[in-house]
């Protein structure tokens, strides 16, 4: 049984072969207005911890698109860990449902759901990893850069959070550099860094609190909300914390001319970006978002369609 939990347990020609998958059914999809019915039949059981837009829509459309059935399980419908065991969860929906995906806060939520469902579980977000969003913006810098990203380099500027470290590894299995530009606090843990390199040892992994210097090669500049969802508590003190480190005309002038800008959204135009830059032509961040599509209909065709 094949899962998706994190890029870093998933072997580097499986990832290749999923990003293959979801440029195929993209270019399918883009030219003849359909994909073939891969999963007709099939349900993917999507529970939602936490609320979203992009990862909701994503996912429910890819099923849609492969003939297949995307059922979304609200939180208080389903009470993972608290209302039920969440092996009890797995087990019952592995029962009636092709395959699962989760967005949860605990990631070891999703661990255990991938143990005892016995269908295909994927990863839509935890607190620690999004692996979705990192492979999807893979396939945005594929799509602008050429296939081979070997060498390039990702400057991410923000907090070292979840989506951060999801792209570090990412950099790492595809041969790119990748720089995280943060206020000291706020660096991944070097446990991570440590992680990161016994995977792709030759990496160049740098971590400055120094945003015009971390941007100075950069071929793509990377940025995510300073206030992830459920920490809007301490938004005062981050804006306090992160100040100087918007990707902002400023920082994108420090650049290479031929960089571009993402974001994995929402967006909070004036703090971690600016309205210029975010509706810049250097900025990729819709077609990004759309690629969250592209890529998970990919991921689940070779999961749960046998692409």
């Amino acid at each position: 049984m094949e899962h998706f939990i994190t890029i870093a347990e998933t072997p580097i020609d499986r990832l290749k072969h999923f990003l293959a998958v979801a440029h195929q059914l993209k270019k399918q999809h883009k030219t003849t207005g359909k994909n073939d019915p891969l999963l007709v039949g099939k349900t993917l059981a999507m529970i939602f911890e936490k609320p979203s837009l992009r990862t909701r829509v994503s996912f429910s459309v890819a099923m849609e698109h492969l003939g297949g059935n995307g059922l979304v399980l609200r939180p208080d419908e389903v009470g993972i860990g608290t209302r039920e065991p969440v092996q009890d969860v797995a087990r019952v929906l592995g029962g009636m449902c092709d395959g699962i995906m989760a967005r949860t806060f605990e990631h070891d939520k999703v661990e255990n759901l991938a143990k005892y469902a016995g269908v295909p579980v994927i990863n839509g977000l935890t607190d620690y990893t999004h692996p979705c969003q990192a492979m999807a913006d893979l396939m945005t810098l594929q799509e602008h850069f050429g296939h081979d990203l070997t060498g390039r380099t990702l400057t991410y500027v923000g907090d070292g959070n979840n989506v951060a470290r999801s792209l570090s590894v990412a950099c790492g299995k595809f041969g790119m550099h990748f720089v995280l530009a943060s206020p000291d606090a706020y660096r991944l843990p070097q446990e991570d860094a440590d992680r990161v390199m016994s995977i792709a040892p030759d990496m160049d992994f740098v971590m400055t609190s120094d945003p015009m210097e971390a941007v100075a090669q950069a071929d793509a500049i990377y940025t995510d909300t300073w206030v992830s969802m459920g920490q809007e508590a301490d938004k005062a003190r981050k804006v306090k914390d992160f100040a100087g480190f918007a990707v902002d005309e400023k920082l994108l002038a420090a650049a290479p001319k031929h960089a571009v800008v993402l974001h994995c959204l929402p967006a909070y135009r004036g703090y971690e970006i600016s309205e210029g830059v975010m509706e810049g032509k250097q900025s990729l961040v819709f077609p990004q978002a759309e690629n969250r599509l592209h890529f998970q209909k990919g991921l689940i065709a070779a999961l749960m369609g046998g692409m």
